[in-house]
């Protein structure tokens, strides 16, 4: 497949209500989309780095600035025969995941469209439809979050993800496990925590978690692994996992018995399918995770958490969760048991409305083949 062009879109979008995590707050989610075109063909993608560099080094204008200026310039006019070559051709640059991610993703997507495909039969995906799970950032008050829980409940969600940090931690979740005691949770502290935090985290092992998600250091191992010796909660990695190097190297030492997937942090769908299968062979479970993206990239996780080893209810969202107006027309929707339904159209399952994002843009750029 020739890439011909390519038009990068620096969006942001206000959120219904903060995202508070560990690491701080957001009141809108601000992300690159990518509309590439082969031939006559064209598909859309996203990456959701975050607006500052605190979920990991990379950043949204960042992410804007290295595809449309140095990565898009390098592959227009190219003929990539699959998402691993065009990867390759990046592979001198150090890192840069989600920049990565999104050049791979759009490939993805315009292959699907030029098979007349749906994107989750390219993947390998097997499963008919996708569980969500439940998921709370820190809120006002404990009271709000205990009466958000009881919703998800009664909507009869199979688990609960609680984001998880100093101030807002063990008090919290006794509270939480003992209006709830039989209910799947578990916490995601967001790299919050380091090994002199151990006496807590021994009596969250008491608790009857799922998991606990990157508890330490966002780019850390060993301190994982040692965590782990201690505890009969599983420790699960997200952060920490930004290739498959990094998870061959968790395995090792026995740091992650469960594995968060998100595409944009470990560099495309095929590196995620990578990891999705070496996970399976180890017989460590693995989920979806999201990074907030609008519609146009949840379309993508759906289909991506149609492979085998995804079998824990992913972080995937309709489009009215989160956003007070959300790009994708249609809108993503839920079914009335939790789940979505892959999609059947080739290419990007969700597009953006066009009014919409034009008034969500803040800023763009076409890159084009020089012969085009």
């Amino acid at each position: 497949m020739r890439l011909d062009r390519l038009e990068v879109y620096y969006v942001s979008q206000p959120l219904i209500y903060p995202w508070r995590t560990a690491y701080g707050a957001d009141a809108e989610i601000d992300s690159v989309l990518l509309h590439a075109y082969s031939g006559q063909l064209d598909a859309w993608a996203e990456t959701t780095p975050l607006r500052t560099p605190t979920y990991s080094p990379e950043f949204t204008l960042g992410v804007y600035s290295l595809i449309s200026q140095i990565m898009a310039p390098l592959l227009m006019g190219l003929d990539f025969d699959s998402a691993e070559a065009l990867l390759d051709h990046l592979a001198a640059f150090k890192g840069n995941p989600f920049a990565k991610a999104g050049v791979e993703s759009v490939w993805w997507m315009l292959q699907a469209k030029i098979e007349g495909r749906p994107l989750h039969e390219l993947l390998g995906g097997t499963y008919h439809s996708v569980e969500a799970g439940a998921d709370f950032g820190i809120q006002d008050s404990i009271d709000m979050l205990l009466t958000k829980i009881q919703s998800a409940v009664d909507r009869g969600y199979k688990r609960v993800k609680l984001k998880y940090a100093p101030g807002w931690d063990l008090e919290m979740l006794k509270a939480v496990r003992t209006a709830f005691p039989t209910q799947t949770f578990h916490i995601d502290c967001n790299a919050g925590y380091t090994l002199e935090h151990l006496p807590m985290f021994q009596e969250i092992d008491k608790l009857g978690l799922a998991m606990i998600e990157q508890p330490l250091f966002h780019t850390d191992l060993l301190d994982h692994a040692e965590l782990q010796k201690h505890l009969d909660t599983p420790i699960c990695l997200d952060e920490s996992i930004k290739s498959v190097r990094d998870f061959e190297l968790a395995l090792e030492l026995g740091a992650c018995r469960v594995l968060n997937i998100k595409p944009g942090r470990v560099g495309g769908l095929s590196v995620a399918i990578q990891l999705h299968d070496m996970a399976r062979d180890a017989r460590v479970p693995c989920w979806v995770g999201s990074m907030l993206e609008s519609g146009v990239g949840y379309g993508t996780l759906i289909e991506l958490a149609t492979l085998d080893n995804f079998s824990y209810p992913g972080d995937i969202f309709p489009s009215d969760h989160f956003y007070v107006s959300d790009l994708a027309e249609p809108p993503v929707a839920i079914n009335a048991d939790n789940t979505f339904t892959p999609s059947s159209v080739p290419g990007t399952p969700y597009e953006p409305d066009l009014s919409r994002l034009q008034a969500a843009t803040r800023f763009s750029q076409v890159i084009e083949a020089k012969d085009g």
